[in-house]
């Protein structure tokens, strides 16, 4: 009897420490939960550093996502929201479970190269490129992190792809190519008795020289004679835009980097003297074109965003093609206070389906 009572109590004390070492525990990992809680990967939250692609404390991935942008105007600014929204619609919000490190060149490509080694040493794991010539410096100075463009007409002429169908390497994105025959037709459509049209462009974007060369083909079917006005710089926008008076009817400029930059410069000079001007896209538009039938940069940085989103979930970039905006989801736009300024009266056909800006 007096062995199995004391059988009974030694069970009962085991059984008594067990659920206190038990409790113990658990109270330890808790409190280890709440010290780590404070910084991403182990570290604290004052620290502000985070290991590209390490985990945090409750199991999400961090991803640091470097973006070069050429140049400040409303569709590069575009470009960039629409791919951040995309992003976050895909539950990678910045500041919570991603970080992106943005910079701007403001209009400089030899800047685009610093910052270019800027991302690769911070070892990004996905370059955003937004204008062809940060796609080209991020290209020549990494070819082991995913690059995506966004805002580059074609890639494959910029060097920057094998193929826009099979990019081969580590560069892909969506592409800016717009509707140019279309843009051309608006042109006639506005400006019927136009005899011969001005196409203005920087001669050293490949994106603008591509463009140039499509309008120009565009306009030689419909029997308009056209003259090339080039610029490589921003102090040239105002005398190469005055020299254009009074030897054209009309002016064309495409998706232009530096000219949609510079358009309100382009504008001050043609609005004033009665030369109207049809421009690659909405944000040229507002500042001072008459008119466009073009792309949504929001919506090509969004789908670049998707892109992302891809491309973080494993999909290999070497395979991803280049995507386009179809032309069915492009938008006439028409500016009403140029259009008055120019003592010009919109189609009505026109006038119906455009989004009027003043």
């Amino acid at each position: 009897m007096k062995r199995m009572l004391k059988k009974a109590a030694a069970m009962f004390l085991a059984l008594i420490l067990a659920l206190t070492l038990a409790a113990c525990s658990g109270d330890s990992a808790q409190t280890g939960e709440q010290t780590d809680a404070g910084g991403a990967g182990g570290q604290s939250a004052e620290t502000g550093a985070q290991t590209a692609g390490d985990e945090d404390q409750s199991g999400e991935i961090l991803y640091k996502i470097g973006v070069s942008q050429l140049a400040e105007h409303p569709a590069l600014d575009a470009s960039y929201e629409g791919f951040v929204a995309a992003l976050a619609d895909a539950g990678y919000v910045d500041g919570e479970n991603i970080t992106i490190d943005y910079n701007n060149a403001q209009g400089d490509p030899a800047t685009c190269t610093t910052i270019a080694e800027k991302l690769v040493n911070g070892q990004c794991d996905l370059i955003l490129a937004i204008a062809t010539a940060a796609a080209q410096s991020a290209a020549a100075t990494t070819s082991e992190i995913p690059i995506l463009g966004t805002a580059i007409t074609d890639y494959e002429v910029a060097g920057l792809v094998e193929s826009n169908e099979a990019p081969g390497g580590n560069v892909s994105g969506g592409s800016d190519m717009n509707p140019i025959e279309d843009q051309i037709d608006l042109l006639t459509r506005i400006l019927p008795e136009a005899k011969t049209v001005g196409v203005m462009y920087c001669s050293s974007e490949d994106n603008s020289i591509v463009q140039a060369q499509l309008a120009e083909a565009a306009l030689e079917a419909k029997g308009i004679e056209w003259v090339e006005y080039t610029v490589s710089d921003s102090t040239m926008i105002q005398s190469v835009a005055e020299s254009m008076i009074g030897k054209v009817d009309a002016v064309y400029i495409p998706t232009d980097n530096l000219l949609a930059e510079g358009m309100a410069a382009v504008s001050m000079v043609t609005n004033d003297n009665n030369l109207p001007c049809i421009v690659g896209e909405g944000g040229m538009v507002e500042n001072g074109g008459l008119a466009t039938y073009g792309l949504d940069y929001y919506d090509l940085g969004y789908m670049t965003g998707q892109m992302a989103v891809q491309v973080l979930e494993g999909a290999d970039i070497s395979t991803m093609p280049i995507g386009y905006i179809p032309a069915e989801e492009c938008t006439l736009t028409v500016n009403s206070t140029a259009a008055q300024q120019l003592g010009i009266t919109i189609p009505e056909d026109i006038l119906s389906q455009a989004e009027v800006v003043e």
